[in-house]
């Protein structure tokens, strides 16, 4: 499996990135995205750090890491600053926490999200039609997430995904060792959702583009 969503110490996650990826090592994972949590007050320090750590993990490992960032509750004007200022400092992978069902974030996340420089939209819970085809026109993937409380809505954004066409990727949002999900766990997750197995081999090449970047 290639998992593009994982928070580290870096952010509200238990684990430095060496740790975090020697257990998905474990687990079986190919690929991870370190994605931690940031906004203005922290993306200059986590990005560059989690780039270095990056690839110096690479050119030892096997598992591919992905450095990234997950731009959180930032006001949806300013998402797309904060898009371009993490994209400078050498971010691979740029997601935004959408608006997941399970938390106040602000209304027009999603929309603001999808017409900035960014790659995956993340648990954007109860996504509109239109928002899905912004999606879909500016190439921005859609996560299916194994997150308790983000995961509520992935049937009604995997039905959308599929009657536009717009890409998905599945992710765990792991924040400790015990979220880590292996291939066996995450076909379950696409399943539930209403998606097929043959439909999780799909996410899982839309994923493999990041790993080819590193």
């Amino acid at each position: 499996m290639i998992d593009l969503h994982t928070h580290t110490v870096f952010s509200d996650g238990v684990l430095i990135p060496s740790e975090l990826v020697r257990r998905a090592e474990f687990v079986g994972l190919k690929g991870i995205g370190i994605t931690d949590h940031g906004d203005f007050s922290n993306i200059d320090f986590i990005v560059p750090r989690i780039v270095a750590v990056a690839e110096k993990l690479n050119s030892v490992l096997s598992i591919k890491v992905v450095p990234g960032i997950e731009i959180t509750h930032v006001p949806p004007g300013l998402i797309s600053d904060a898009a371009k200022k993490a994209r400078s400092l050498g971010a691979k992978i740029i997601i935004v926490h959408g608006e997941t069902i399970s938390e106040p974030v602000a209304p027009g996340t999603n929309s603001a999200a999808l017409e900035a420089d960014i790659d995956i939209l993340a648990h954007p819970g109860l996504i509109s039609e239109e928002e899905v085809l912004k999606a879909k026109e500016n190439r921005i993937f859609l996560e299916i997430s194994a997150r308790k409380g983000h995961s509520l809505t992935n049937g009604h954004v995997a039905m959308l995904a599929m009657k536009i066409g717009a890409k998905l990727v599945i992710n765990s949002d792991s924040h400790a060792p015990e979220d880590l999900i292996n291939d066996k766990m995450a076909k379950k997750v696409v399943c539930g959702a209403g998606l097929t197995e043959n439909d999780y081999d799909i996410m899982q090449k839309n994923a493999s583009l990041y790993i080819n970047m590193v």
